[in-house]
């Protein structure tokens, strides 16, 4: 039980979602897994990303570092309106494959509860 319970603190340490304030770019979605098999998902988006991969290079080897493997399980594209409130996730990664969208808007939806519109759409690349 103690192991676990340390996967889970660890867990706890890495914030849910990590994107840029505004714009159009690319985002992940990542499983980030403990060593006793706690895990959860997490976004990650940036602008300066010109590829999916970039933006998972990125981030995977602060999780490493703090014991933490971590699987990209797709990805997509983010417009983030900061001005309106507004997030719209859609699109897929040509590496990756479509993220499944739906648990990024949950995520997003919980880091950005004061947002008028946080949706999705399979549509679009």
């Amino acid at each position: 039980m103690a192991s676990r319970a340390s996967g889970e603190a660890l867990l706890e340490g890495v914030p849910d979602v990590d994107i840029d304030d505004s714009g159009r770019f690319k985002y992940v979605l990542i499983k980030v897994t403990a060593k006793d098999g706690a895990s959860k998902r997490i976004v990650r988006g940036y602008s300066f990303a010109e590829y999916h991969a970039d933006v998972f290079d990125e981030v995977q080897p602060g999780l490493s570092g703090l014991g933490l493997t971590a699987e990209c399980e797709g990805g997509g594209r983010i417009e983030h309106s900061e001005s309106t409130k507004t997030i719209l996730v859609y699109g897929y990664s040509v590496g990756f494959g479509r993220a499944d969208h739906s648990i990024a808007v949950e995520k997003l939806k919980k880091a950005y509860p004061h947002y008028k519109g946080i949706t999705f759409s399979n549509d679009g690349y």
